[in-house]
């Protein structure tokens, strides 16, 4: 028998580009859950200070070798304000995060954390300039009512965990807004060097005051927390270079029934009908707005190749 035949890889690469981008964002869907398992299984005995530390120091030295393939010059910038800031708003969510994970219901948390593209909208708007039609703020608009929908209509699920994941998500937001400003100017591996160091920093003091040694296994789940968080992000980024964004990133979804089943399975967490019709609207709502940014982009494009047909048309 042919041994490419046999190779599962070669099969998938003779796949159509979608299929493969969607099965690259499905395997990050997943990744990224047993990460959320390992932080929420570890939150109650070491703290967020303490995985939060550890995350910082694991993402550090799994960027160093990359930022210096370009020598110690390629570490210079002329950002270093912007490069701070980003640091801290990148820290904060993460700090975020995980108090969310460990002290809410595994699916509540993810689920809170997609309501990132309708903090985006509000941010680009203050702060890149975009302009957002009515639809996509009006989809923005039933992407909130869901999020009070998971909360309960009359505020009384609102806990610490939830603002933190909310909270969590606009500083994601808000990092993304940076990270495009940056990377007008910067390489992708010298913004995450910045942010290691910053992180690191930022993370340590929390950490010292409240130092939580942490057991032989308990370590080995800080390196697997970190190892599947960044080979996560690796599986995202494969998957998007692969595969149309709003074709793919749907499947990113699966996160939430993911995180369910988990949540179930490990820690007895039952999702009520709250969380399930709330979900239901922030994912509608989500998928909602990238399409209509997918068109936008399209009608741009063919707009632009038009304008050029005419350029190339008129006479010298």
């Amino acid at each position: 028998m042919n041994e490419k035949a046999q190779n599962p890889l070669s099969q998938v690469g003779q796949l159509p580009p979608n299929l493969q981008g969607a099965l690259w964002i499905l395997s990050g869907a997943i990744l990224f859950s047993v990460m959320a398992v390992f932080i929420k299984y570890l939150g109650p005995s070491l703290g967020t200070p303490t995985i939060a530390f550890y995350r910082a120091i694991f993402s550090f030295l799994t960027i160093l070798p990359f930022a210096l393939s370009a020598g110690l010059a390629g570490l210079r910038t002329n950002r270093p304000v912007l490069h701070l800031f980003r640091g801290m708003l990148g820290t904060s969510a993460m700090f975020c995060g995980i108090f969310a994970v460990t002290n809410l219901a595994l699916a509540d948390a993810v689920a809170l954390s997609f309501t990132r593209p309708l903090f985006l909208i509000v941010l680009a708007v203050l702060f890149l300039g975009e302009v957002v039609r009515v639809r996509r703020w009006a989809a923005t608009a039933v992407g909130f009512a869901g999020v009070m929908i998971m909360v309960r209509p009359d505020g009384s699920n609102i806990d610490a965990g939830t603002m933190a994941a909310l909270l969590g998500t606009m500083l994601v937001a808000a990092t993304f807004v940076t990270v495009k400003k940056l990377s007008v100017t910067e390489r992708p591996s010298l913004m995450l060097f910045y942010f290691g160091i910053i992180s690191i920093a930022m993370t340590s003091v929390p950490a010292l005051l409240d130092w939580r040694e942490p057991t032989f296994d308990q370590f080995l789940m800080l390196v697997g927390a970190g190892v599947f968080g960044v080979a996560g992000q690796a599986c995202v980024v494969r998957g998007l270079k692969i595969g149309e964004a709003t074709a793919v990133m749907p499947f990113d979804y699966a996160r939430i029934i993911i995180a369910a089943a988990i949540g179930y399975w490990l820690f007895g967490e039952v999702p009520d009908i709250w969380t399930g019709v709330g979900a239901a609207v922030i994912i509608g709502a989500s998928l909602y707005i990238a399409h209509r940014e997918a068109t936008r982009k399209k009608h741009e494009d063919l707009n632009n190749v038009a304008q050029m047909s005419e350029d190339w048309s008129k006479p010298a």
